[in-house]
C-alpha cells in the first residue's frame, strides 16, 4: 500500500512553484508519490477561459517526466463537469483500492473548503495536506483543529498562473517561474496568445 498525494489544479501554465511543492511532498513528507490532477474546470472559476486540456497534460508530462515520485492523471477528463472532487476522489479509490491517497492543497483553499461538495465526506475518508500561502483567510470554526487537516512546513511560493500568462504574451523573460522545457514549448505551439 502507498501513500499518495493527490495535487488538484487547473496547471494553467505548470511552473516552478507547482514543482518545488510537488517535490517538497514526495521527497520531505511520508508521502511516497504526488500525482498532478489536471481539473477541466474549476466550478468556482466557470468564467475563465483555459488552456485545452490535451496541451496542459502535455505540459506537465513534460516538466515532471525526470522525477519517477511525480505523475499525472487526466482521470479528470472522462468525468462529467463540473467536476467535484468527491467524484474524483471515488474514482480514483475504485481504480486503486489498496492505495491511501491524501489532499494537497493550500490554505487559500481551506477557507472554502465547507463549501466544497460533501467535504464531510473527504474529511471523513481523506486527509489533507496544507501549505502556506500569503494572502490567508480565516479558517472556518468547524476546521479549525480538525484532526485529518495537517499543516506542513512546505515551502511558500507565491507565483500567480495569471501573471505568468500575461508575461508570456508581453514576450516578458519568464526562466526563473517556468522551466526551461516548458517555456520553449510554450513559445513553440504558441500558447497563451489569445
Amino acid at each position: 500500500m502507498q501513500k499518495i498525494g493527490l495535487f488538484f489544479g487547473t496547471f494553467d501554465p505548470i511552473h516552478k512553484g507547482h514543482l518545488h511543492l510537488a517535490e517538497y511532498y514526495a521527497n520531505d513528507t511520508d508521502l511516497d508519490s504526488v500525482i498532478f490532477v489536471i481539473t477541466p474546470q474549476n466550478p468556482f472559476k466557470q468564467n475563465s477561459k483555459i488552456l485545452s486540456n490535451k496541451n496542459r497534460l502535455e505540459l506537465v508530462s513534460l516538466a515532471i517526466k525526470s522525477n519517477p515520485k511525480l505523475q499525472v492523471s487526466s482521470i479528470e477528463f472522462g468525468l462529467p463537469t463540473p467536476n467535484y472532487t468527491i467524484q474524483t476522489l471515488k474514482k480514483i479509490k475504485t481504480q486503486h483500492p489498496k492505495d491511501n491517497f491524501v489532499l494537497i492543497l493550500g490554505e487559500d483553499n481551506l477557507s472554502s473548503f465547507d463549501k466544497w461538495k460533501d467535504y464531510r465526506n473527504i474529511l471523513s475518508d481523506y486527509e489533507l495536506y496544507v501549505y502556506p500561502r500569503r494572502n490567508n483567510k480565516a479558517i472556518p470554526k468547524n476546521l479549525q483543529g480538525h484532526p485529518k487537516i495537517k499543516r506542513n512546513s512546505a515551502p511558500q511560493i507565491e507565483i500567480s498562473s495569471s501573471e505568468i500568462r500575461e508575461g508570456i504574451k508581453s514576450g516578458k523573460d519568464l526562466s526563473r517561474l517556468i522551466p526551461k522545457s516548458i517555456l520553449s514549448l510554450i513559445k513553440k505551439k504558441g500558447f497563451y496568445r489569445f
